[in-house]
C-alpha cells in the first residue's frame, strides 16, 4: 500500500524521511508553492520539495486546495493513507476522504492542548514544562480528530522554539512508523480526545511586541518562545532590537525602564523583577551580544524601552 506525504518547512523532513527509511512506499508529496527567499528574494523550494526531489519522489504543488485537476490527480494515485506534517493549508473533506485508510496527521503538542498552527511557541511563552508529539485520524474541525498515538518531552529551561521544535520533530517520524504498523495490524484502537482544549493561533510578526509590563519570567519564556520568528522585539527610540537572548534577575524597576547599563550589561524594568539582555540584533543588523551593541552608544539609565 502507499500514502501520499504533506508537508513544508524543515520540521516536516524527519517524518518523510522516517517513512522512507521504514520501507514506506511514498506516491507523491505536496508542498506548498515556492516562496521567494532571501535578500536576493529569489524562488525557492520548501526544504520538503528539497528532500523529495533527491529521493526521486513525485512533487505536487496545488495553489489551493480545492484545485479540481489537484484532486483528479490525488485520487488517481489511491493512497492507504495521507500523511501530514505541518503542510500549512486546511485540507477540505473532498481530500480528506481520498485514503482508503484515512488522513494522520502529526502535531505538536498534546492534544487537545495547544490546537492550532503554532503549538511549539505557545507552549514556552505560557510557561509549559512539557509537550509533545500526537498523531491523530484527521476531521474537518481544527486538530479535533481522534487520537492515535502521543509522546511526552520536557521542555528543559534554555529550550527555544527552535531547539523545542528539532527535538519534536525527530520523535515524530518514528511515532508515525508506530501509527503506522499499529493501525494495520490492528493494535492500535483511536480514542476520542479528552480533557479541555487549548490554542495556538497563527503567529503574525506583531505579536513578538514585548510588552514590558509582563513578570521578568514570563518575558524569559516570551523571548524563547518566539525565537526565531517573530522574535521578541521592542524598540529604542526608532530603531527596532530583536531580543534574542536574556535571562530574569532580582531586583524592582518601572516596565521598560533601562534601570542598570554598564560596558557590558543592561538590565530593564518589568512588572515584577528585571531583564538583563544578553544577546539581541538591531535592525539591519547580524546578532551580537550586549556588550558589542553598548560600544559606542551612550545609554544613559532611565532609558525608555517601548
Amino acid at each position: 500500500m502507499s500514502i501520499v506525504f504533506f508537508g513544508t518547512p524543515m520540521f516536516s523532513v524527519p517524518s518523510l524521511k522516517a517513512l522512507i527509511e521504514a520501507g514506506e512506499k511514498v506516491k507523491a508529496v505536496v508542498t506548498q508553492m515556492d516562496k521567494k527567499r532571501g535578500r536576493g528574494r529569489a524562488l525557492l523550494p520548501s526544504p520538503v520539495k528539497e528532500f523529495a526531489l533527491s529521493h526521486g519522489i513525485n512533487v505536487l504543488q496545488p495553489a489551493t486546495m480545492k484545485d479540481e485537476g489537484f484532486i483528479k490527480e490525488l485520487s488517481a494515485l489511491a493512497p492507504e493513507f495521507i500523511i501530514v506534517v505541518a503542510y500549512g493549508k486546511i485540507l477540505p473533506r473532498s481530500v480528506l476522504d481520498i485514503p482508503s485508510r484515512g488522513a494522520i496527521n502529526l502535531h505538536a503538542s498534546l492534544l487537545p492542548k495547544y490546537r492550532g498552527a503554532s503549538p511549539i511557541t505557545w507552549a514556552i511563552v505560557n510557561g509549559e514544562t512539557e509537550t509533545g508529539v500526537t498523531t491523530m485520524f484527521m476531521s474537518e474541525g481544527l486538530d479535533e480528530g481522534d487520537i492515535l498515538l502521543q509522546e511526552t518531552v520536557r521542555i528543559d529551561a534554555e529550550d527555544t522554539a527552535e531547539t523545542l521544535g528539532k527535538r519534536l520533530s525527530d520523535i515524530g517520524g518514528p511515532l508515525l512508523v508506530k501509527t503506522l504498523k499499529g493501525l494495520r495490524d490492528g493494535s492500535l484502537k483511536p480514542r476520542p480526545q479528552t480533557g479541555e482544549p487549548s490554542f495556538a493561533p497563527l503567529l503574525k510578526k506583531e505579536d513578538g511586541r514585548i510588552n514590558w509590563s509582563k513578570t521578568a519570567g514570563e518575558l524569559y519564556n516570551f523571548v524563547r518562545g518566539m525565537y526565531p520568528w517573530p522574535s521578541a522585539y521592542c524598540y529604542l527610540g526608532n530603531e527596532r532590537i530583536k531580543l534574542l537572548r536574556v535571562k530574569p534577575v532580582e531586583g524592582a524597576g518601572k516596565p521598560g525602564v533601562i534601570e542598570e547599563v554598564t560596558n557590558e550589561s543592561l538590565l530593564v524594568g518589568t512588572g515584577k523583577g528585571l531583564v538583563s539582555i544578553i544577546e539581541l540584533q538591531p535592525e539591519g543588523k547580524k546578532p551580537m551580544s550586549v556588550k558589542a551593541f553598548l560600544q559606542g552608544r551612550k545609554i544613559k539609565k532611565g532609558t525608555l524601552i517601548t
